[in-house]
């Protein structure tokens, strides 16, 4: 088996009962499934992931409407990602966890990505391992807003912003699109995000843009100005550009030293 095996399944009614040599995660976008981890049980829904441990027993059974994507981890490959060992930590246990609108509606895009781009199979199982990390190890950029959040301050939805923006990367995106989701009038939602997040709503966009950015220069063979062009830089030079100030290294010294997630 590679590294990172992402495959997405539908599971259906049959009661299944195994083991494996590497951690897993599941990850469903609609329905349930019934899972039991050496005594623990929950459902897998929306709303409900799972991590489960290597050579931990498990059983379950779905509901046959349940399309659910299944990341697979040998633990050889985490001794050579820049955050394994963090990540091997989150699978010190069997563990439910929540699923937010967020992860939720990103799982749904890499889901479809997958299906019609098979081949870039090893970069969006990264997207999703990464995703996760930052979900349940906490995001500095997300905590921050969670911090300054207000009392009427939910018209920003952020798991609806943070959805729109990872689907159109490659796109040009204006704020007048973003204030438009919010149904805020742009100088009134320039104002709000400001004030929430403590940076512009294009400085905002820039980061997600960088952050995949970064995670395709480490496991992707993708030519860095393909990954420019798919994250939405005009060029492999301000891609390249944006990429160093942010991160103080270039793409291309990030590739030759080898990083992971």
């Amino acid at each position: 088996m590679s590294f990172l095996d992402l495959h997405a399944r539908v599971l259906g009614h049959e009661h299944v009962a195994h083991a494996h040599d590497f951690h897993q995660l599941i990850l469903a976008t609609s329905g349930v499934t019934e899972l039991d981890v050496e005594g623990l049980g929950e459902r897998v829904t929306a709303s409900r992931g799972c991590l489960i441990p290597c050579a931990r027993h498990h059983e379950y059974q779905g509901d046959g409407m349940n399309p659910t994507l299944v990341l697979d981890i040998p633990l050889e490959g985490l001794d050579g990602l820049r955050d394994g060992r963090d990540i091997a930590r989150l699978f010190d246990r069997p563990r439910f966890f929540s699923v937010p609108p967020r992860l939720n509606q990103l799982a749904g895009s890499l889901m479809v990505q997958l299906e019609q781009c098979p081949a870039l199979h090893s970069e969006i199982a990264a997207l999703l391992l990464r995703a996760l990390y930052l979900h349940l190890a906490g995001e500095p950029l997300q905590e921050a807003v969670n911090a300054r959040l207000q009392p009427g301050s939910n018209r920003l939805d952020f798991a609806r912003l943070d959805g729109w923006i990872d689907r159109h990367l490659a796109d040009e995106i204006r704020v007048e699109q973003l204030s438009g989701l919010c149904a805020l009038s742009v100088g009134h939602f320039h104002a709000c995000f400001r004030e929430l997040t403590g940076v512009t709503p294009l400085a905002y966009v820039q980061c997600r843009r960088l952050e995949h950015a970064r995670t395709l220069v480490s496991h992707s063979g993708l030519s860095l100005g393909q990954i420019g062009s798919l994250v939405g830089f005009r060029d492999q030079g301000s891609f390249s550009r944006a990429y160093r100030r942010r991160f103080s290294v270039s793409p291309s010294a990030q590739r030759h030293i080898g990083g992971g997630i």
